[in-house]
C-alpha cells in the first residue's frame, strides 16, 4: 500500500466522498497519526445523525440454553460435546430461574444463545427433543421465549444461528428482535482445511448472507457484526462490511453491526493464535461507521476492549451492546462485563451518556407494524420510553400473556371496496408507505436479473419438435419459440411463425380439451387487504391506516358465500393479505364459516403464502395444517404466490414472500394428502423469456411427481398501480404477441401432463382472450363476481363477467361454451339453473345501468 493511497482514501473520508472496497482495505491498515485522522472523520459521521451524544447498551441476561452444536469452530469454548454437559439443555425451569434473577436486577432483555442445530449432529440432542415433545431445538427456543414473556416479561432477543426464511416466520411472533453475526466473508476460511471455519456448515459465507436478507425480506430486526483476526485478509474484512451494507440499504432489517476481536482462548484449535490488535479493531470500527453511515448503529463489545473505551467511541460506536449485571459472556467467559455504572462513568468521561436501550432499537419500535409483530406490542410497550423509543428506566418487568390475537374478525375500512373500485377507484396510486416498505428502490436495481443470455434454437425446427413431440422440446427450442413475439417493441416479431405456433397448440387442445370452452361460476372473496409483506407488483395491499384498508367479519364472508350460492356459484375464491393481528387459525375459521352457511359450497382457498403465514403462527407443520385447513373445509388451494418460480427474479418482484422453495413444499405437500391445486405464473415484469420457459418446465416436472394440478393459469402482469412500475424497475407488461406466445408454449410444454390451461380475462381484453382461445387455451376461469386485486392494479376489464358476457366472448370464436366445477365436472341441473336465473352474478355487485333518454 502507498502513501498516496492512505493520503486519498483519508482525504476521501474526510470530505464525506462514498468509499468502495479498495479504498476501506486501504483506511483498514491506518494507524498512528493516519489512525488518528481516520477516527477523526468516523466520530464526524457518527455525530451527524444528532444522537446529542447518547451512547446506548442494553441490561440483559444471558441465557445459553443449549451449548450443543453441529458447527466446528477453531475458536469457540462455547459448543462442547454431550459427555461434557450436566445436562444437555437448560430445562424451563433453569431458564426462568435465571430470566427472574435477571428482572429482579432491572434487566430488559433476555439474550437466546445456543449452538446451531445440534440435533444433527448429536444423537443425544435428538433424543432429548424427542422425550420433551420438541420437533426441533427452534420449537425449545420459540417455546422458552414464550415462557419468559409471559413470567418474566424479559423480551427475548434470539441468537440461534443460521435460519430459514421459514424459521424466521416461527420465530418472529416471539422475540422482538434476533441476530447472527456474519463473521466474515472469507471463503478461504470456510473450505481450507485447518482453517477457522473449516467442516462448519453453518459458517459458510453464502448461507449467512442469506440468513441477513431473509431476516430483512421478514421485517425482523436483525443483529449481525464481523468478527476479525481469525485468520480473514484486510480485503475480506472490507468486503464483508460491504456486503453488510448492501442487505442493509436493500431491506432495511440490520439495526446494528458489531465489531468484535477475535480473543485466543484456552483448549480451542486457534489457542496460539495472536489477540486481534486494539488498533486494528479501531480502525475496523472506524471504516464500518464510514462505510454504513450516520444512521447506522455500530457496536464493540465493552468486555473486549481492556481499557480502551475512548478509542472505541472515537472510532464511531454509538452501543457497547447487551452488558449483564448477573451472567457471565458464555462466548467469552474468561472476559468479564464491566459493572454497568464504570461503563457510564467511562463513556462521560470521553464525553458521551450513556442510556439503557431494549433489544429491539428505537426505529424499528417506533415504526412498529411490520418490524414489531403484534404479538410482542404490549411487553415491548411496557418497558419503552414512548417519546424515545429507548428504554424506560422506571419501567419494572413484569409477565405479560403472549397469544394470538382473537382475531376479532370486525368489519373494519373500505369493507365495500369490492364494488367501489368500479365506480369511485381507489383513493390514492400508492400506499403511503411506498418509500420504504418495498426495501431500497436503488438497491434493487442492482438485483435485475442480466438480459436474457439463452439463446434460441431453430425456429422452423422448434415448430416441427413442437408439433411432433411437444414434451421434448428443449429449453433453447422453447426460447426460440417465445422468440417469435419479438421484443417488448416488436422488433423481430415473426406473425406467420406466430399464427403456425398458435395452430400447433390448439390443435394439442383440440386433442385434449375437446372444442368446450369452460368456465365456473364463483365468487372471489378477499377477506383483507392490509399486509406487509412488501410484494412489489401488489397494488392491493394496505397499511392498516390506509384510505383504502379493510378487513372483512366472518359474518361478511360467509354473507357473501351465501349470496353467491344463491347466484349459482359452486366455488368460492378465497385469499386475503398477510394481516399481522389475524392468528394462524383464522384461516379455519374462514373455512368453517362458509361451509357451516353453504355446506355444498366448494371452498377454494388460501395461497401457498398464507398456508406458510397459518402454519409458522400455529407453530404447526404444513402437513398438520393443511390436515387441519381440510378439516375445517378447504377443499382445494390456489396455486398463487408463484408469480417466477426462480428467486433470482422473487427477490426483485417482492421484499418478503415466501422463496421458490416453500411454494414447492406447500403444493407438493397439499398434493400428497390428496388436496389438489392449481398452478400460476405471472410474467412480463423484471422476468426474461428463460424464467417463463423454466418455470413452466418445473410445473410440468411437479405435475409429473404429483399429479395435484388441474390447470395452468397464465396471468400478465399488471402494471399501472403496482409499485414496482410506479418505481420505474418494471417493464408494463407483455406485449400482445409475448402472450399469444407463452399461451401456446404452455399448452405445448405441459401437453400430457396438464389437460386445461387458463387465460385471465381480467388482465386480458376480449379480444386477446379470443385469440389465445385459438392458441392452446380451454378455459377462461371463473365469472368471479368480485376482483379487486387486478382492478386495484388498474386493469381495467371489470370486476365480474356474466355468463351472457363471457358468452359474448366466446362467441366468434365458434366453440360451445359449457360451465363447469372447480375440478372440471359438470354442475348439478339446480346449480346450473340457479347460474342462469342470475346470469352468474349475484345483483349486489352489479353496475348500475344508467338511464338513456
Amino acid at each position: 500500500m502507498s502513501e498516496n493511497a492512505m493520503r486519498r482514501a483519508l482525504a476521501r473520508a474526510r470530505d464525506g466522498k462514498a468509499l468502495d472496497v479498495t479504498e476501506a482495505a486501504v483506511l483498514l491498515r491506518a494507524r498512528g497519526a493516519d489512525l488518528d485522522a481516520l477516527l477523526e472523520s468516523a466520530g464526524r459521521v457518527r455525530d451527524a445523525a444528532g444522537r446529542n451524544g447518547i451512547v446506548t447498551y442494553s441490561k440483559k441476561v444471558f441465557i445459553p440454553l443449549t451449548r450443543l452444536c453441529r458447527d466446528r469452530c477453531g475458536y469457540c469454548t462455547f459448543a462442547t460435546a454431550p459427555h461434557k454437559l450436566e445436562a444437555l439443555f437448560l430445562s424451563p425451569d433453569q431458564v426462568l430461574a435465571i430470566a427472574r434473577q435477571g428482572a429482579a436486577l432491572g434487566c430488559k432483555e433476555a439474550l437466546f444463545t445456543l449452538g446451531d442445530r445440534p440435533e444433527d449432529r448429536w444423537p443425544q440432542a435428538r433424543a432429548w427433543l424427542d422425550e420433551h415433545g420438541y420437533d426441533d431445538t427452534l420449537s425449545y427456543v420459540r417455546a422458552m421465549a414464550i415462557r419468559v414473556l409471559e413470567e418474566t416479561g424479559l423480551l427475548p432477543h434470539l441468537n440461534p444461528g443460521v435460519l430459514t426464511w421459514r424459521d424466521l416466520q416461527r420465530l418472529k411472533p416471539v422475540a422482538p428482535s434476533m441476530g447472527m453475526m456474519l463473521e466474515t466473508t472469507s471463503e478461504a476460511l470456510y473450505t481450507t482445511k485447518g482453517a477457522a471455519h473449516y467442516g462448519s456448515p453453518d459458517k459458510d459465507p453464502a448461507v449467512r448472507l442469506r440468513v441477513l436478507e431473509d431476516a430483512g425480506r421478514s421485517n425482523v430486526p436483525f443483529t449481525t457484526g464481523i468478527l476479525i483476526g481469525i485468520g480473514e485478509s484486510i480485503e475480506d474484512r472490507a468486503e464483508s462490511v460491504f456486503a453488510i451494507r448492501r442487505v442493509a440499504r436493500e431491506y432495511g432489517g440490520v439495526q446494528e453491526v458489531i465489531v468484535q476481536n477475535f480473543r485466543a482462548k484456552p483448549d480451542t484449535a486457534m489457542r496460539g493464535l495472536p489477540d486481534a490488535d486494539l488498533q486494528e479493531l479501531a480502525a475496523t470500527i472506524a471504516v464500518t461507521r464510514l462505510v454504513l453511515g450516520p444512521k447506522a448503529h455500530v457496536q464493540a463489545p465493552p468486555n473486549l476492549i481492556g481499557e480502551e473505551y475512548a478509542l472505541m467511541l472515537r472510532a464511531g460506536i454509538d452501543d457497547w451492546g447487551g452488558v449483564s449485571p448477573l451472567t457471565p459472556d458464555h462466548v467469552n467467559p474468561e472476559r468479564p462485563w464491566p459493572q454497568i455504572e464504570e461503563l457510564a462513568a467511562r463513556t462521560a468521561a470521553a464525553g458521551f451518556t450513556l442510556k439503557e436501550r431494549l433489544t429491539i432499537y428505537p426505529e424499528y419500535l417506533l415504526a412498529g407494524e411490520p418490524w414489531l409483530d403484534p404479538r410482542l406490542r404490549a411487553h415491548v410497550a411496557a418497558l419503552a420510553d414512548p417519546a424515545t423509543g429507548l428504554a424506560d428506566a422506571e419501567a419494572i418487568p413484569a409477565g405479560l400473556p403472549w397469544q394470538e390475537p382473537d382475531g376479532g374478525f370486525t368489519a373494519i375500512g373500505r369493507t365495500d371496496l369490492h364494488t367501489a373500485v368500479d365506480t369511485e377507484g381507489r383513493t390514492g396510486d400508492r400506499r403511503a408507505d411506498f418509500d420504504h416498505v418495498y426495501g431500497d428502490w436503488d438497491a434493487l436495481k442492482d438485483r435485475l436479473p442480466s438480459a436474457d443470455s439463452a439463446v434460441g434454437g431453430d425456429v422452423r425446427e422448434a415448430l416441427r419438435q413442437a408439433e411432433r413431440d411437444p414434451a421434448a422440446l428443449t429449453e433453447s427450442q422453447a426460447l426460440a419459440l417465445l422468440g417469435l413475439a419479438g421484443d417488448p417493441n416488436g422488433v423481430g416479431a415473426d406473425d406467420d411463425g406466430l399464427a403456425e405456433l398458435a395452430r400447433i397448440a390448439d390443435g394439442l387442445r383440440r386433442e385434449v380439451s375437446g372444442e368446450d370452452v369452460t368456465y365456473v361460476v364463483n365468487r372471489n372473496i378477499n377477506f383483507t387487504n392490509v399486509c406487509y409483506t412488501g410484494c412489489r407488483f401488489c397494488a392491493f395491499a394496505q397499511r392498516r391506516t390506509d384510505a383504502d384498508a379493510y378487513t372483512l367479519s366472518l359474518d361478511q364472508v360467509a354473507d357473501r358465500a351465501a349470496e353467491a350460492w344463491e347466484s349459482g356459484a359452486t366455488e368460492v375464491c378465497m385469499q386475503g393479505g398477510i394481516h399481522p393481528d389475524l392468528p394462524g387459525t383464522a384461516y379455519f375459521d374462514i373455512a368453517r364459516a362458509v361451509k357451516a352457511r353453504t355446506p355444498e359450497m366448494h371452498v377454494h382457498a388460501f395461497s401457498p403464502m398464507e398456508v406458510i403465514n397459518g402454519a409458522s403462527r400455529t407453530n404447526l407443520s404444513v402437513a398438520d395444517w393443511l390436515a387441519a385447513a381440510r378439516e375445517a373445509g378447504v377443499d382445494s388451494l390456489p396455486g398463487t404466490a408463484a408469480e417466477i418460480l426462480d428467486d433470482d427474479v422473487r427477490w426483485v418482484l417482492t421484499k418478503g414472500k415466501l422463496p421458490a422453495a416453500e411454494w414447492i413444499d406447500v403444493i407438493t405437500t397439499a398434493h400428497r394428502i390428496g388436496i389438489p391445486t392449481t398452478a400460476t405464473m405471472m410474467y412480463g415484469h423484471v422476468d426474461q423469456h428463460v424464467h417463463w420457459v423454466r418455470h413452466i418446465r418445473l410445473i410440468r416436472e411437479l405435475q409429473e411427481r404429483t399429479g395435484g394440478f388441474t390447470e395452468f393459469v397464465l396471468l400478465p402482469f399488471v402494471h399501472h398501480s403496482a409499485p414496482i412500475y410506479l418505481a420505474g424497475i418494471a417493464r408494463p407488461g407483455p406485449t400482445a404477441r409475448e402472450n399469444v406466445a407463452v399461451h401456446a408454449l404452455a399448452r405445448i410444454l405441459l401437453h400430457g401432463a396438464i389437460g386445461n390451461i387458463q387465460c385471465s380475462w381480467v388482465k386480458l381484453r376480449d379480444e386477446l382472450c379470443r385469440t389465445v382461445l385459438q392458441a392452446g387455451v380451454n378455459d377462461l376461469g371463473g365469472t368471479l363476481m368480485e376482483e379487486t386485486i387486478s382492478r386495484m392494479a388498474g386493469s381495467e376489464n371489470g370486476s365480474y363477467k356474466t355468463i351472457s358476457e363471457i358468452a359474448a366472448m366466446v362467441a366468434p370464436t365458434g366453440r360451445p361454451l359449457r360451465q363447469r366445477t372447480t375440478e372440471y365436472g359438470r354442475p348439478s341441473p339446480e346449480r346450473k339453473a340457479a347460474a342462469e336465473a342470475s346470469d352468474g352474478v349475484c345483483q349486489s355487485v352489479r353496475r348500475a345501468v344508467p338511464l338513456i333518454g
